[in-house]
């Protein structure tokens, strides 16, 4: 049908879907089991929220119903490519996805402390670093003692990683 037998009103507006966390090509989606649950519950909210939808107002409400349905189809994608990571497999005693690393900026004696988790995990201010992040790739395999380098244009950070735990179920959190 050509657009000059269209009405303006009847156009219905494309819902602009914010991406989801950004995984490089190629890599692996790495997910902890509490990050597993989390992007399932995302999903089970996101289907509750279509359900209660109010369809008085037909047009609103197809609007509102694509945008939660596109934001479904980029978690159930994410959800499908999700690999739960067995911590309890991993080396206890070096760094790897799941673990909680303390560690200090040797120049200035800041510590600080991360889990390297899932990119859809990652929060900062929750202490949650993703793992495809240069400074978790620093600290990958790295153990208690060692020394970490991360180049940042032409200055180099060192940090000494100072604990490395695992937790046994992180399902918990």
């Amino acid at each position: 049908m050509s657009r000059g037998f269209v009405k303006e009103d009847d156009q219905e507006e494309v819902p602009l879907v914010p991406p989801r966390a950004d995984l490089p090509a190629g890599a692996e989606n790495l997910v902890t089991p509490a990050g597993m649950q989390a992007l399932q519950d995302e999903r089970e909210e996101l289907l509750q929220q279509q359900e209660q939808l109010d369809s008085s107002h037909e047009r609103e409400y197809r609007i509102a119903f694509n945008y939660i349905n596109a934001k479904l189809q980029l978690l159930n994608a994410r959800i499908a490519s999700a690999k739960i990571v067995d911590s309890t497999r991993l080396p206890q005693d070096e760094v790897h996805f799941g673990a909680t690393v303390q560690f200090k900026n040797v120049e200035t004696d800041l510590k600080q402390t991360f889990q390297l988790v899932g990119v859809d995990e990652a929060n900062i201010g929750k202490g949650k670093l993703a793992f495809t992040t240069p400074l978790a790739k620093t600290l990958i395999k790295k153990k208690v003692g060692d020394k970490a380098k991360l180049q940042l244009g032409e200055r180099t950070n060192v940090f000494e990683i100072l604990s490395v735990k695992y937790l046994q179920n992180d399902l918990k959190k």
